[in-house]
Order: C-alpha cells, then sequence, then structure tokens
C-alpha cells in the first residue's frame, strides 16, 4: 500500500539471536509455533548470540552474510526475526537480503489478521497494522524523493508522504470512533447483567492453554478451538449454570502471550475489557507446559497492564491428560477457599471440581430459600422471575405462592424493599449496620 517492497511468501528462514543483557529472552519452540501458524514453512532457523542489537542491521555483518547465503541456498521468500525491529533496520536488512524482512509485532499482527472473524476483531486489527505501519511510512515512495535545494529542483515526493500520512490519520481516527460505537454497545450488555446481578466469568491465560477447549466442553458450544497459537481472537459469551449458585455468564477471551506488543493491548482494549469488568478470573494454564510458571507470569503482567490484576482469580491447571500419574483434584488456601483446579478439557476430567470451585466463589454472598408469598405479594413473584431469583414454585393448600428463591441476598433485598415487604420475614437478620 504505502511501500516498495519485496513480495512475501511461504517459504521462511527464521533468526533468532540471544543477547547477553536480555534476561527476558524470546522461546525459540514458541517463535516457531507462531510461524507455523501464519502459515509460513520454515525452511532454516539461524541463531546467534550477541551483546546488543546493531543498529543497523540488528545482526553482525557476518550473522548478515549467513542468513543472506540461507536466503539463497533455500531460495526463501521471507525472513522473519524473533524480535522487534526498527524501521531503518527492516529496510537495510531488506536492501541485503532481497527478500521480505518481518519482525515478531509483524508476526503476530498476521497471525491476528488472519484469525479475526468479527466485523469488531477485523477493526482492532487494522487499527493495530495501522498505528505500526505508521512508524514506517518515511520508507514508502522511494522513486519519488528527488529533493534538492532550490526552486524548481524540489521533488513531490515529501507532499505523497504528507499525504500518505494524512490518509493514515483519517483511517485510524475512523476506526476509533466505529470502535467506540463497539464499546458503548459492549458497556450497555454489561450494565444489564449487572442490573440482573449476573456474575460474569472470565476465561484468560497463555496462548494455546486450551481456554476455547474448556468453554465448549463447559457451555457446549462449538467455537473454533485448535491446537496453535492464536486459535481464538474475537471474544465470545454464553450463559451457564453452575450448582447452588445459578447462571453466570462466561467469556472466553484471546490468549496472551510473551511481550504481547502493546500496539494489540491498545487495539483490544474494547475486548479486554470484558476481563476488567469481570467478577471473576479463571486463568487457565496448559500444565503439561515445561515453562507454565514464566507463562502464569506473562499473563499477570498483560492483566496488571490492563487493569484487571485486583479481580479475584482461580487457577485452572489444564491438559493433566498429557501428564502421568495426575489425577483431577481441587487444592484450597489455609481457609479453604479453592485456588487451584486442576483437569482435562479435552477428556472432560475434573468438571465438576471446577463446578463446585466456581459455586464456591460466586456465591459467598447467595441466598438460598423457600419464601412464602399471599396474592398481595404478586409482584415480587415477577420481580424474581424477571432477575431469574426462581428456582420453582407450587401452591399450598391455601393457596399461597411457595417459592425456592436462589440470588445474590442484595437483589433479594432490594426486590422485597421495593414491593413493600419486610425484608426480615424472609431473609437471615443480620447486624442492621449491613443492611444500611
Amino acid at each position: 500500500m504505502f511501500f516498495e517492497r519485496p513480495e512475501g511468501g511461504e517459504l521462511a528462514v527464521l533468526v533468532h539471536i540471544d543477547f547477553t543483557s536480555d534476561q527476558n529472552s524470546e522461546d525459540v519452540d514458541e517463535f516457531q509455533d507462531l510461524v507455523t501458524s501464519a502459515g509460513a514453512e520454515p525452511v532454516c532457523l539461524i541463531r546467534g548470540t550477541r551483546n546488543h542489537p546493531n543498529s543497523k542491521y540488528f545482526v553482525g555483518t557476518g550473522k548478515l552474510d549467513e542468513i543472506r547465503q540461507a536466503v539463497e541456498l533455500h531460495e526463501a521468500e521471507v525472513v522473519i526475526f524473533n524480535h522487534a525491529l526498527a524501521p531503518g533496520q527492516e529496510k537495510n536488512l531488506e536492501h541485503v537480503l532481497q527478500c521480505r524482512v518481518l519482525d515478531r509485532t509483524t508476526l503476530i499482527l498476521d497471525i491476528f489478521a488472519q484469525r479475526a472473524r468479527t466485523h469488531e476483531g477485523k477493526l482492532q486489527v487494522e487499527l493495530a497494522q495501522l498505528q505500526h505501519m505508521s512508524t514506517r511510512l518515511i520508507r514508502g515512495w522511494t522513486h519519488l524523493e528527488r529533493q534538492k535545494g532550490g526552486i524548481g529542483l524540489r521533488g513531490p515526493g515529501e507532499t505523497q508522504l504528507e499525504s500518505d500520512r494524512r490518509l493514515l490519520r483519517e483511517r485510524v481516527k475512523n476506526i476509533q470512533k466505529r470502535l467506540e460505537k463497539v464499546k458503548k454497545q459492549r458497556d450497555q450488555g454489561r450494565k444489564a447483567r449487572r442490573r440482573s446481578s449476573t456474575p460474569t466469568v472470565s476465561i484468560v491465560g497463555y496462548t494455546n492453554a486450551g481456554k476455547s477447549t474448556l468453554f465448549n466442553a463447559l457451555t457446549d458450544s462449538d467455537v473454533y478451538a485448535a491446537d496453535q497459537l492464536f486459535a481464538t481472537l474475537d471474544p465470545t459469551l454464553r450463559k451457564i449454570t453452575l450448582p447452588n449458585s445459578g447462571p453466570v455468564v462466561l467469556a472466553d477471551t484471546v490468549g496472551f502471550i510473551r511481550h504481547l506488543p502493546h500496539k494489540l493491548v491498545q487495539a483490544f482494549r474494547a475486548t479486554l475489557e470484558e476481563t476488567c469488568e469481570a467478577d471473576l478470573l479463571l486463568h487457565v494454564t496448559d500444565a503439561s507446559d515445561e515453562q507454565r510458571y514464566d507463562n502464569i507470569e506473562q499473563v499477570n503482567s498483560v492483566l496488571q497492564e490492563i487493569g484487571a490484576h485486583e479481580i479475584p482469580c482461580l487457577h485452572v491447571f489444564n491438559k493433566i491428560d498429557c501428564l502421568s500419574n495426575t489425577e483431577p483434584r481441587v487444592e484450597r488456601d489455609d481457609h479453604g477457599r479453592p485456588i487451584r483446579v486442576w483437569l482435562s478439557a479435552k477428556d472432560k476430567l475434573g468438571f465438576d471440581g471446577l463446578l463446585e470451585s466456581l459455586s464456591e466463589l460466586l456465591s459467598e454472598d447467595l441466598y438460598k430459600g423457600q419464601w412464602v408469598l399471599d396474592h398481595a405479594h404478586a409482584s415480587v413473584r415477577a420481580r424474581l422471575y424477571e432477575l431469574d431469583l426462581l428456582e420453582h414454585e407450587e401452591f399450598d393448600e391455601q393457596g399461597r405462592y411457595v417459592l425456592d428463591v436462589l440470588g445474590p441476598t442484595a437483589d433479594l433485598l432490594q426486590v422485597l424493599s421495593k414491593a413493600g415487604v419486610d425484608p426480615y420475614l424472609y431473609l437471615p437478620k443480620p447486624d442492621k449496620e449491613d443492611w444500611e
């Protein structure tokens, strides 16, 4: 669109450099999975070690020559770096290698572009891509850069570049406005759920931890799930009913990854707000991954960035079917609260423990009991139906309503108070200060 760059392709030479000063280097196996998920075919992996990146080529001249030889030998069409490259470094590398050069951020953006299915998801990906592209516009339209000093010698390059920048800014503003409308719609949905006091449980975790498989198993849905990175991009919400605690909205969200590009976090803020507004987080971790504790730290880092780190969390260690001598179980803290559940979403092992744990954590202020109302208080019965707080009803010998009630104590208190009914007749009578 804006660049004179070599055409891309599927045959890829991969480059990973270990820096002695970097304690948080990228994982090579994860890098190869990312490349495969993007649809590329790795033909060669080149590794190296440096103290710090080269300002011009990122790698040294010797390693650059090795990469160039690998490109020629395998007739590769693209070189992918497991690092973030500066625009100038990309330009210099492509000039020497004579093929397309991508960095880690562009690779992840490409995967997201392939995975986006909804209108909102596509807008979010395009916004991230345009924001990333804006730093590389200076490289475009090189055939117009004929600028000289003096009258009559100035070329049109600057004019074209400014035009590109203006068009890009206008497109970004347009997308942001449309995403703001989506945000308002999501806010309205969340307000409706809050009015009905339906709690929301958001499934979060490292990419490819099995979140969508767990979501499908719990909700009997058919959300796309695959053994690949970022199989899920667009959020999906479903309502389920937990034993002893009533209806719950379950949200499946995009997976996180090491050093998730900041542009993606910003672009997907509307989606990630489903996580920020949740009553409980289900942090799903691949128990069979040797780096599972590092992955947990990476997820916690993103949760901190989006402001969701203080939301109560239940850890789910998934894929125990890939481990030997590991049985489904629930681990609790010193107060008896569930903190970790070991299960297999694929084989549906350990689900009873998960559902019971969710019920415990979400029903700490839950009331369950039986109310007997006469017909003068039929409005109470109607409101209970409206808020989905009524499990069962029948009539006694006097024709009164016999209602099995289940729901948050605060909601039930509000229903009775609005109907002019003394709440102490039906709800446990705590210290009066608790009601005020």
